[in-house]
């Protein structure tokens, strides 16, 4: 390696260490602490909403694999152990992943969880149509988060806050009772996530929170967690994240264990880490990460990162930003409206 190449790289590594062990010191120590449960709850943005650091993400529990009771059981399971963020999706599998999720919150369970769900639309109409045909679905008369979903392209921002455009929707929906609090959520690049909160800025919005992949390859590749987190930090605006292990493809990169994975992004100040659960055994996993969790050391996470930049460093394992194979709006158009 060239001189000036070696000097670049490990710059960048110093940078990706430096933002993760300020980003750390910003998160009150309070909120690293399991519970009697073993769960950490935390406080989402200035909403002063109290929510589990783990959040169940959706699109697995409607997953082929599972039979629909058996869905059920586990997320009743999950409730049952502390889990109290629910995520998820419009468009997960064909509406199944939200199907589920309503049978499951019957019987008293949609008391005790924060719900959130995701929308397509970008136009007025489409939005207002998914809004309460997931609404339907979830089996409720409202759902405490609305995102819109996929913020991925750099027109998002402008269909979105146009005339005639979701936002309108989403705001029509708030004032009806049928959403509590509005963020957004994307994966492909941190631009476009800056583009979107600058767009809201223009408008006078103030979004409540804002979802994106974070992880220890993020942290060296067009990193969400250098650019995005700590605009949220500043802004009161709750982070949320996602992609932990990037779908599985970064643990294939055999760098790092499960538990290494999930503790680098509870030490984060993300209000919730929202993690694909399809077994009873990736339950245990992640209540294990946040019974044994502790805030990491500097010399902790540089160890980790420094293990994790050379796979890292192109976005091999990180397939949202680099590919379309976790873009669901780009394989069916139409759902945008």
């Amino acid at each position: 390696m060239r001189r000036r190449e070696f000097v670049k790289t490990v710059t960048a590594a110093a940078s990706a260490a430096a933002t993760a062990n300020l980003l750390a010191s910003l998160l009150p120590a309070e909120e690293t602490t399991p519970a009697s449960n073993g769960m950490i709850y935390r406080t989402l943005g200035r909403t002063g909403e109290r929510v589990s650091a783990i959040g169940l993400g959706g699109y697995h529990i409607g997953n082929s694999k599972l039979e629909e009771q058996q869905s059920i059981q586990l997320m009743r399971q999950a409730v049952d152990r502390g889990v109290t963020f629910f995520d998820n999706c419009w468009d997960y599998n064909n509406g199944v992943s939200e199907v589920r999720m309503g049978k499951a919150l019957a019987n008293g369970y949609r008391g005790k969880v924060f719900l959130m769900t995701k929308i397509d639309g970008r136009t007025k109409q489409a939005c207002a149509q998914q809004i309460d045909e997931s609404l339907r679905r979830l089996q409720t008369d409202h759902v405490d988060l609305m995102q819109f979903h996929e913020v991925i392209r750099l027109e998002d921002p402008d269909r979105i806050f146009a005339e005639g455009g979701a936002m309108e929707a989403m705001l029509e929906a708030k004032k009806a009772g049928k959403v509590r609090y509005i963020g957004f959520t994307g994966h492909k690049d941190p631009y476009v996530h800056l583009r979107m909160l600058e767009m809201a800025r223009t408008h006078g919005f103030h979004f409540d929170t804002v979802q994106m992949p974070l992880n220890v390859m993020d942290a060296h590749f067009r990193s969400f967690g250098q650019e995005v987190l700590p605009v949220l930090v500043r802004e009161g605006i709750a982070p949320l994240g996602m992609k932990c292990f990037g779908d599985h493809f970064i643990l294939q990169s055999n760098t790092i264990k499960p538990i290494e994975g999930l503790h680098y992004c509870l030490n984060l100040p993300v209000a919730v880490q929202i993690t694909g659960i399809d077994s009873e055994q990736i339950l245990d996993q992640a209540l294990e990460a946040t019974r044994t969790f502790k805030s990491m050391t500097e010399a902790e996470v540089n160890a980790l990162l420094e293990r994790t930049r050379i796979a890292a460093l192109e976005g091999k394992y990180e397939l949202y930003k680099t590919t379309s194979h976790f873009d669901g709006t780009a394989h069916n158009p139409s759902d945008l409206g």
